[in-house]
């Protein structure tokens, strides 16, 4: 196996702007994927995301904003140091490109960046499985809060 890109596409029945707005908000990202996030949704800004309780085995992940092209895509770079800057080679890089598809939109993730972390080959399989895993469960939970945010606009 490669262990060097995860591609998914998913159809949501939403405009482009409720899914692009879906995949950038911090508010609206922690309804189907981090329990928390903190950052500014914009190129270059830096915060975290979190996942569970950080003071009972949770964590913080630091999370950077490459770029943002509303309704077309987000990118973001994620799981480097947090006193570093995220670069290639410390962290991964997650793009959500949104094309506008009949009455909704086709959203194609990819997440890169594995092979260039410096791994040895067991932590770099854990990693892409873990992160395989992770994205087959929470992706299929942002197109039902896409499409009910959808239909309240």
């Amino acid at each position: 196996m490669e262990y060097g890109t995860i591609e998914r596409e998913v159809f949501v029945e939403a405009a482009p702007d409720v899914v692009f707005e879906v995949v950038s908000s911090p508010d609206h990202l922690k309804h189907w994927w981090p329990d928390d996030a903190r950052y500014e949704p914009t190129p270059g800004a830096t915060g975290e995301i979190v996942f569970g309780d950080c003071d009972a085995g949770g964590m913080a992940v630091a999370f950077t904003v490459v770029d943002a092209r509303p309704p077309h895509s987000f990118s973001f770079r994620w799981t480097h140091p947090a006193e570093e800057a995220a670069a290639e080679g410390n962290s991964l890089l997650v793009t959500f490109d949104l094309t506008p598809k009949g009455d909704g939109t086709l959203l194609r993730m990819t997440e890169t960046g594995f092979r260039e972390m410096g791994w040895e080959i067991a932590v770099l399989e854990e990693q892409y499985r873990d992160h395989v895993t992770g994205w087959d469960f929470y992706l299929p939970r942002l197109v039902p809060y896409a499409v009910g945010l959808g239909a309240r606009r």
